[in-house]
């Protein structure tokens, strides 16, 4: 007898009156009509049923510190840093890990189940590096939590810059990160992306690098990053996060940048709700939006997602951690409106995230785990118009989280009696 069926589900990909069937942790057959005794059998009516989100950025550390010690009055990415060294002299082991868990609370319930988290390594302390490991340890069961040793100062502008990283990584960190334009001069900002990938190419690491968050179209580490990711064969396995001065830059000089991108096979995370908050705080008008070339990106062959960044910290007052919310202002400011577009934002906080990060047994297929999110929706286009309801999170076959069906009472003559915002046509 299997431990759960899903019966009658739609799959992103567009197949209909599916059955999933799942047996130890781990799907055993994905197909169309299957009926078989079950301990528990789902009848998902028709609604999609999708792979776990994933965002492959975030800063889990800052997470619902808003306000403390004071608000972000300007905006911009420059005073959220100077806001955040205020904050942690008053930082404890205890509250980072409270607020880290109390989100994480809020992404199981929004069907995210990885998150990659820079982790800041600039203070000698260490104190969010372990917070951060007490926290991945404590959600395994639930999250895949990697993270990635962030030196928020700047690697090389910070003393013992170097050593904290490394001693980040050795304590367990994942992923090696950087800061380019936060270091003191370009020249500088080279160096240090030059020594954290052959740090990286050392210890056998990922690399996933905060790069050109600016809206200077002279910042170009993004393509040092992808020079030494060819150098050191480290292709597949660095990601440059943000990339907003692509958005500045000079056509010419992005039909050259692009290919070498592609080349070096790096990942691009784009963080749309914190990119055009932060961004163009200096334009009058036309104001840049700031998010990088998503759709020339991804048209190159380039793996694009999208990650949240930030939920009420010193950078961004808002979020919830909900992907849905990151995905559908993706759409707009990239304008990615066609049906081709909007999977691609669809694909860009699931599949392609989970390519980045390098998770294993995520899937929709027989082997995989049994992980998966019961949306309210029939179709992703749907689910990104809706910000759809999680009626269902399962994690490796057991049902963890589940919101009831968004269901409005009417009283309008001759109309029905309720609505759930679906179209059926």
């Amino acid at each position: 007898m299997l431990d759960l069926l899903i019966t009658h589900a739609t799959l992103a990909d567009g197949r209909t009156h599916m059955s999933v069937a799942v047996q130890d942790g781990k799907i055993t057959e994905v197909t169309e009509g299957l009926q078989a005794p079950a301990h528990e059998t789902v009848d998902a009516q028709g609604l999609l049923l999708s792979t776990p989100f994933v965002d492959p950025h975030f800063h889990m550390d800052a997470t619902l510190s808003y306000g403390m010690p004071r608000v972000n009055e300007s905006g911009t990415l420059l005073e959220g840093i100077a806001l955040w060294g205020e904050l942690k002299p008053q930082l404890t082991h205890d509250a980072l890990v409270e607020r880290a868990l109390a989100y994480c609370d809020w992404a199981v319930a929004r069907g995210l189940l990885a998150i990659r988290s820079h982790v800041d390594t600039s203070d000698p302390s260490l104190l969010p590096v372990e917070a951060m490991l007490d926290v991945k340890k404590r959600v395994a069961p639930y999250i895949d939590l990697q993270l990635v040793a962030f030196p928020q100062d700047g690697v090389l502008r910070t003393p013992g810059g170097m050593d904290n990283l490394k001693r980040a990584l050795a304590m367990g960190v994942d992923v090696v990160g950087g800061i380019p334009h936060f270091e003191r001069t370009m020249a500088d900002g080279a160096e240090s992306v030059k020594q954290l990938c052959e740090l990286a190419a050392e210890l056998g690491k990922r690399v996933d690098m905060h790069c050109d968050e600016s809206d200077d179209p002279l910042s170009r580490h993004v393509e040092t990053l992808a020079y030494h990711t060819q150098r050191l064969g480290l292709h597949g396995r660095v990601t440059g996060s943000h990339l907003t001065s692509m958005h500045s830059m000079d056509n010419y000089y992005v039909s050259k940048l692009i290919p070498l991108m592609a080349e070096a096979q790096l990942g691009v995370v784009s963080n749309p709700l914190i990119n055009i908050t932060i961004q163009g705080r200096h334009d009058t008008y036309p104001k840049r939006r700031g998010m990088t070339r998503v759709p020339e990106l991804m048209a190159a062959g380039l793996t694009v997602a999208f990650g949240h960044d930030c939920v009420m910290d010193p950078w961004y007052s808002l979020g919830s951690g909900d992907a849905l919310d990151v995905a559908h202002m993706g759409l707009h400011v990239a304008q990615m409106t066609s049906r081709q577009g909007m999977q691609q934002c669809f694909d860009a906080i699931t599949r392609n995230p989970a390519r980045l990060l390098g998770l294993e047994g995520y899937g929709l297929q027989a082997g995989c785990n049994a992980d998966f999110v019961l949306l309210h929706a029939k179709d992703p286009v749907e689910a990104l118009r809706l910000k759809s309801t999680r009626l269902g999170v399962w994690r490796r076959g057991q049902r963890i989280a589940s919101t009831p069906a968004p269901v409005a009472t009417l009283n309008l003559p001759g109309r029905p009696a309720q609505t759930t915002l679906l179209h059926r046509g």
